[in-house]
């Protein structure tokens, strides 16, 4: 039995978290330890020097976020052994692992096993859906039995092999975040404050109104789903528009892939 699984991520809406929770439950371990990139402003400083390490991040525009890469710049291992998990809102993953894989070898750990993972696209609406609920139960049970399969391969001791995991070098070109953010109904707002509580880069201000630094927003959207009245709204025509697509051409529901 592993003495600690090690679980790091970044998940401003839970969906990331859920999945990473879900691994960590299929395998045998005398304690989990949680390390949460989401709100931490000052990143993680941290070297893991036993146990299975498993890091998990969400795809934004098919890489790694920036803020996700600034949260771990502290993070090192001595050849620990970490599994790698990409969750996408159910249109591709594309570079999102092999990045996150490079990543994690540059900074000492040695890569065991991967999964890109669906969750719920931060787009979504209750009009507007894209892959609603998401992960579901079917995921959650294929996530606890991915971490029955990673424990399996541990116990076997099979880390020589080099794993494949599909996507590019270069990586595709980064998309900008920030400039536009979402927006509160003033007519609506209670000024709870639950918006400023969820935003991973901290740029709302709940006072006589909501305020948000849209510059540095990262459209997450975990401020409108967590909005209990509704107020939070991301209505801007570029998030429309790629709303609209993403109805269109990525309904259609996809599973998790998994590497081993």
């Amino acid at each position: 039995m592993l003495t600690t699984v090690h679980l790091i991520y970044f998940s401003p809406t839970n969906t990331t978290r859920n999945i990473v929770e879900e691994i960590a439950a299929g395998i045998p371990a005398r304690a989990v330890r949680h390390y949460d990139l989401t709100r931490l402003e000052e990143g993680l400083d941290l070297q893991l020097t036993d146990g299975l390490a498993i890091i998990g991040v969400p795809v934004y525009a098919g890489r790694v976020p920036d803020v996700c890469l600034k949260r771990m710049e502290g993070l090192s291992a001595t050849g620990v052994p970490v599994v790698l998990v990409a969750l996408y809102g159910n249109r591709a993953f594309e570079d999102a692992l092999v990045e996150l894989r490079d990543v994690a070898v540059a900074k000492g750990f040695s890569v065991l096993a991967a999964g890109a993972f669906i969750g719920e696209h931060s787009y979504s609406t209750p009009t507007q859906p894209i892959a609603p609920g998401r992960p579901d139960v079917q995921d959650r049970q294929k996530a606890r039995e991915f971490g029955a399969q990673i424990a399996e391969k541990l116990q076997r001791g099979s880390l020589a092999a080099t794993l494949q995991i599909p996507g590019d070098t270069p990586y595709k070109e980064r998309v900008p975040l920030g400039g536009i953010a979402p927006a509160t109904d003033k007519a609506l707002c209670t000024l709870c404050g639950a918006c400023a509580k969820v935003c991973p880069t901290m740029v709302i201000r709940v006072e006589d109104e909501v305020t948000t630094a849209a510059e540095n927003c990262v459209m997450c959207c975990a401020c409108v789903k967590v909005c209990p009245v509704q107020a939070r709204l991301f209505n801007h025509p570029m998030i429309e528009a790629r709303r609209q697509l993403l109805m269109t051409n990525f309904s259609e529901r996809r599973e998790p892939e998994l590497f081993l």
